[in-house]
């Protein structure tokens, strides 16, 4: 099967930095879905996360995902990338999958972009939601003094701590103390800690009892904290709202616990087939794994 790599990687597990772009062309199907495009009252909202769902955890999209997300979006549907990933690891699979004008939600919900290819950028921030990250950090200070810390403040910047980096960045991160990561003011705080199973990581942050944000929990001891009530629920929300679609014209595909209030929001809900239990307990339906093109098989169920 011929994948491509899309980098960034919401599981936290190593990917590759670079996007290999074989054959991006919408295929002819998609083509001839674009010719009769849906009416405004047709138009279905569609949220993909990306990481366990359009490109597994090496960071391949397949080729059946990419051309199944390509003719949804050559239908005239509102497809959306929600996704753990900040602005610049998600505008790569924007234009993988053909989205030239729509929009995105990233950052976990922090922020919101709207698509426009007549932008000089591409693209305009619509909302970002931020958040004084300095009660929160010391708290998983004192409880995970070995942990290692990022932060993406309200410039696009990524602060880290022990030259903390990971593809969902999008950009290099630069070093800095822990007391100039207190000062900042953060849309999105990452946790790792190496040092840690899953389950004491785990034990450990419930014991700490963190309050006044939001935070979600990874396949490994990962931790994705944004300001108190934002989720990606929340923006898909505001942008459901913007766009007058009805609530019963939602859809929703994830595998995350990040993906978990996403997947309660839409009327339809699909986990991946690898999710975690508690995610697949939260959606409507199971698709196949992303092994196995799920998200392709939604997809097309669509048009």
């Amino acid at each position: 099967m011929t994948e491509s790599s899309v980098a960034g990687n919401d599981d936290r597990r190593t990917t590759h930095q670079n996007m290999t772009d074989q054959n991006t062309a919408a295929p002819a199907s998609a083509a001839r879905v674009g010719n009769s495009r849906n009416r405004a009252g047709d138009k279905m909202l569609i949220a993909l996360d990306v990481d366990g769902t359009l490109v597994d955890h090496d960071g391949h999209m397949s080729v059946p995902v990419r051309e199944a997300a390509q003719a949804v979006v050559a239908a005239g549907h509102h497809v959306m990338i929600a996704t753990g990933r900040s602005l610049n690891a998600t505008l790569p699979v924007i234009e993988h999958i053909g989205i030239e004008n729509g929009y995105a939600v990233c950052s976990n919900g922090g922020v919101i972009l709207r698509v426009d290819s007549g932008l000089p950028e591409g693209y305009e921030i619509l909302h970002k939601a931020t958040f004084d990250p300095g009660p929160v950090l010391r708290a998983l200070r004192k409880r995970l003094p070995s942990a290692k810390y990022a932060l993406e403040d309200g410039d696009g910047n990524f602060l880290s701590t022990e030259r903390f980096q990971d593809a969902s960045f999008g950009v290099e991160a630069v070093g800095v103390d822990f007391q100039t990561m207190l000062e900042a003011t953060a849309v999105r705080v990452v946790v790792f800690s190496s040092e840690n199973t899953p389950e004491e990581f785990n034990t450990a942050i419930r014991h700490i009892g963190l309050a006044g944000v939001t935070y979600s929990v990874g396949w490994t001891a990962w931790l994705d904290i944004a300001a108190a009530g934002v989720t990606k629920a929340s923006a898909l929300e505001q942008l459901r709202d913007r766009l007058s679609i009805e609530t019963h014209r939602t859809v929703a595909v994830g595998d995350g616990r990040n993906d978990i209030e996403m997947l309660t929001w839409a009327r339809r809900g699909v986990a991946m087939g690898q999710a975690p239990v508690e995610v697949i307990a939260a959606a409507d339906e199971v698709t196949k794994s992303v092994y196995d093109d799920g998200a392709a098989h939604v997809l097309r169920s669509l048009l």
